[in-house]
């Protein structure tokens, strides 16, 4: 193991807890309504036509046919990202890949899938899905229409993967039955609240997810997103309350899906226990597996290895989609 020692932080990103003190954090209670909140934003987001607009990227790669794509979210909200395709072979299985809250400038292309058709949305507010006012700086971004919770900037980003589904089986219908998700950080937290109302969606994979134990999420220090909500919290005391609905762990529950979930045993940006709590979540299944990492948003010794190594489970793992 080569757990971080040596940090620029003024807290311990293990928050002192062992992998058997990890494994053993529950999810929390599930709050009121939390199930019909979600199921009326999933009605809302299926009515949505996405119309997607696809257009030569000024990117090239040998093995994948780069496209930039548009559609068109709820509320109406411009959604930009790429479409990468297969340039030998067919189509049989699609994959949605979220982001971190750094939003992103380019896809992947280390995804270890083939026959594959990967939709990379930049999620409402940031990267190519800027829409005023939500800003597109993490700090800020989470805080937009929090006291709000119909309106609040996470729920729409959730809408926005569902709506991302509806655009790659507008494109390719026979994919029903046949697509994925995939997400890191932001992204996690992001995929373990949608993936559980929309059952389209086949297999998940979720690396160290953020918004898991809510209650915990907002006590542990960070230098993650959490950190600006905790100072938020300060002058909001009732926003807890409002925060509930929006559990990434409390979702888990609810997931029946196969799920690969990476969590790491020290991250300075989203706490291990909020992240153990989402993967803990999940329902004893032997289609699930649990990847654990030394750590997370923080180079290590083995940081290099650990990622090879995750990668090439995850390919093996959408392999079944």
């Amino acid at each position: 193991m080569s757990i971080p020692t040596e940090y620029p932080f003024d807290f311990d990103p293990t928050y002192g807890m062992t992998l058997a003190d990890l494994q053993a954090i529950r999810p929390p209670e599930s709050p009121s309504g939390f199930d019909a909140f979600w199921q009326k934003r999933y009605a809302r987001a299926l009515a949505v036509k996405p119309e997607p607009r696809l257009s030569p990227s000024k990117d090239t790669h040998p093995d994948w046919q780069i496209r930039d794509i548009v559609y068109t979210s709820t509320d109406d909200v411009r959604i930009g990202g790429w479409l990468l395709t297969p340039r030998k072979g067919e189509v049989k299985r699609g994959l949605v890949v979220g982001h971190g809250y750094g939003g992103r400038d380019q896809p992947e292309f280390d995804i270890l899938v083939e026959d594959t058709a990967i939709l990379f949305p930049c999620f409402r507010g940031m990267s190519r899905s800027a829409h005023p006012p939500i800003s597109p700086d993490a700090p800020w971004h989470v805080l937009h229409n929090i006291d709000d919770p119909d309106h609040y900037v996470i729920g729409g980003c959730v809408e926005d993967l569902w709506v991302a589904v509806s655009a790659l089986l507008s494109l390719y219908p026979a994919l029903d039955g046949h697509i994925g998700y995939s997400g890191i950080s932001f992204g996690g937290g992001i995929g373990a609240l949608g993936i559980p109302f929309d059952k389209r969606i086949a297999r998940g994979h979720l690396t160290v997810p953020t918004f898991g134990n809510r209650k915990l999420w907002l006590t542990l220090p960070t230098v993650g997103s959490a950190h600006s909500v905790q100072d938020y919290a300060k002058t909001h005391a009732d926003v807890f309350e409002k925060l509930r609905l929006f559990d990434a762990a409390t979702a888990a529950t609810r997931i029946t899906v196969p799920m690969l979930a990476a969590v790491a045993l020290f991250d300075p940006a989203v706490a291990p226990p909020c992240q153990f709590t989402v993967a803990n979540a999940l329902p004893k299944s032997k289609f699930n597996e649990i990847f654990i990492l030394d750590a997370g948003h923080f180079d290590y010794v083995d940081s290099a290895v650990q990622q090879t190594a995750l990668r090439e489970r995850v390919g093996r793992f959408f392999r079944g989609l």
